[in-house]
């Protein structure tokens, strides 16, 4: 059985990437690490304060838990990065660093490095947007995946480690709230349609993005790192894709549950990140190379957030 570590386990994507890890592969099986403690329950769950800055510590966590699988979460994303250009770097560079060579070093077998749709930039198609192309993000968020997927790229050549990841696109999710996103109106607007009746955007309406639901990205996720390695032609940087909206058109959606929801607008700096990247993505690398799929369309996700939502803000 594997012995897995994931780093900012207690994130958007963690939280949940923790649970399905358990539930599948046994919760003494899966250790959990972040800077933070959670605000939610853990159950019995193995649970380790990590600094990924902080090499010998993580080398002391991967020795004491036998890890052979590490998924490496921890980031500082786009609107944190610009205000904090510095933070962003260390963490998302010389943290990505310390995971692959700790792993080259303590025999780690497998690594999952997340990348994001914001390794594109201005200069890159912003119609499906091809798995191989012009990569010129404005954001030193981008500017940070960029080289971690280049990072990841060299590991693999030079040292023959086992490297996967996904340029994640938006992420939507009904159960941790995201921080420091650009994306990040498309989970708060639901809290605020259940709540307040009302959302304020910080994007313009016709703001096209591809985005998509956690559970869909959860599942891709997990799907490729158990794909066979002889089928994989790329490594740490394959596009994925779900969906793609504007704010209206994700308000009109959820019109149709809350027919009394408006929404207004007041763009703030993320509209200008927002604008350097792709309106939709091509994935057919993922498609090809271990069957990606997604379940959730913009309809039938947005159903899925209002009710889980629903549950428990009532609670």
């Amino acid at each position: 059985m594997n012995k897995i570590l994931i780093t900012g386990a207690f994130g958007q994507i963690g939280t949940e990437l923790a649970v399905y890890l358990q539930n599948h592969a046994g919760i003494e099986n899966v250790v959990l690490t972040d800077i933070r403690t959670p605000d939610h329950d853990t159950g019995q769950s193995l649970m380790e304060t990590l600094d990924v800055t902080k090499k010998k510590d993580m080398i002391q966590l991967v020795d004491k838990y036998n890890i052979d699988t590490i998924y490496h979460m921890a980031a500082v994303l786009s609107g944190t990065g610009e205000k904090n250009p510095d933070l962003c770097w260390n963490v998302n560079i010389n943290g990505l660093r310390n995971v692959l060579q700790v792993s080259m070093d303590r025999g780690v077998k497998r690594i999952f490095v997340p990348s994001s749709i914001a390794v594109f930039g201005p200069e890159t198609p912003k119609e499906k947007t091809p798995q191989e192309t012009v990569l010129c993000p404005t954001t030193m968020y981008g500017v940070t995946k960029v080289s971690g997927e280049l990072l990841a790229e060299y590991y693999v050549q030079k040292y023959g480690l086992d490297i996967r990841g996904v340029r994640y696109p938006g992420i939507i999710s009904s159960e941790v709230m995201p921080s420091g996103g650009t994306t990040d109106y498309a989970v708060e607007i639901f809290y605020d349609a259940i709540q307040k009746g009302s959302y304020e955007c910080f994007l313009n309406p016709d703001t096209y993005l591809p985005m998509m639901y956690l559970p869909d990205a959860i599942n891709g996720t997990v799907a490729l790192m158990e794909a066979d390695s002889a089928q994989l032609k790329h490594h740490a940087s394959f596009n994925l894709a779900a969906f793609s909206f504007s704010p209206t058109q994700l308000a009109e959606e959820i019109t149709k549950h809350i027919p009394e929801f408006t929404i207004t607008y007041k763009p703030d700096y993320r509209q200008e990140i927002a604008a350097s990247w792709p309106k939709s993505i091509d994935d057919a690398a993922a498609r090809k190379e271990w069957h990606w799929k997604p379940d959730f369309n913009l309809a039938s996700m947005t159903e899925d957030m209002l009710r889980k939502l629903r549950l428990r803000l009532n609670d």
